[in-house]
């Protein structure tokens, strides 16, 4: 029985920091496999690949197009492109930039949401802005995990504050303490009624329509701000 064990991993500023701690704290062997977007300028060379290898066990490289994820791996989307899912395959797209950015956040977090479910676990790092806020919105509306880091704990709390005030956010970590907590989701069954209470759910939703073989954003999905009351 499949566990929650597809993770998508957002940041901007001050995120490669926190990116490392929490992969340092990754038991290995594990199950999981990390979709990893920070954002960086597109002319820097690319090196996070390498970097994320020297800081943790497991194997980290930048996507490609149509490659089949596999456990134990993690997936960096390369500059100057987004990074989608399609099934059990990796997508690479030069699409319109969303956010500001490319790649952007939302991108990765809403197609492995709406083509993996339950089996999604989305984080929110270090940064600035919003990009992946509404993207870890839709994480749990398909019935997933959101983990965010601590604010206190980013280099940058803006972006981890957007998505606690905005998503009903089921963890709230140091970076340091995702790593084994994402150990153990991917170990966490999934319920087979889960994903027959979930599928009901969406399929009386017309507004999550997004076609994860298009490059266009999805545009219909709206954070609607807590009520503080």
């Amino acid at each position: 029985m499949a566990g929650r064990d597809l993770v998508v991993i957002g940041g901007s500023a001050g995120a490669l920091e926190a990116l490392i701690r929490l992969i340092e704290g990754v038991p290995a062997p594990n199950d999981a496999t990390l979709l990893v977007v920070i954002h960086r300028a597109a002319d820097l060379p690319g090196v996070m690949p390498h970097v994320l290898d020297r800081h943790g066990p497991l194997r980290a490289t930048y996507a490609t197009d149509g490659e089949v994820f596999e456990p134990g791996h993690v997936y960096v989307a390369p500059p100057d492109h987004h990074l989608l899912v399609s099934g059990e395959r990796l997508r690479i797209t030069r699409g319109p930039r969303e956010n500001g950015f490319r790649p952007a956040i939302d991108p990765l977090f809403r197609t492995a949401a709406r083509e993996h479910g339950p089996r999604t676990v989305g984080v929110i790092l270090s940064g600035i802005l919003d990009d992946g806020v509404e993207g870890l919105a839709l994480v749990k509306r398909h019935g997933g995990v959101a983990i965010v880091q601590q604010p206190d704990d980013a280099e940058h709390d803006a972006m981890p504050a957007r998505a606690l005030e905005h998503v009903d956010v089921d963890h709230v970590l140091p970076a340091a303490r995702i790593g084994p907590l994402l150990a153990r989701l991917a170990n966490d069954p999934i319920r087979p009624d889960e994903h027959a209470a979930l599928r009901r759910d969406l399929a009386a939703c017309a507004s999550d329509s997004f076609d994860s073989s298009s490059d266009a954003p999805e545009l219909s999905v709206r954070v609607v701000p807590k009520s503080k009351g």
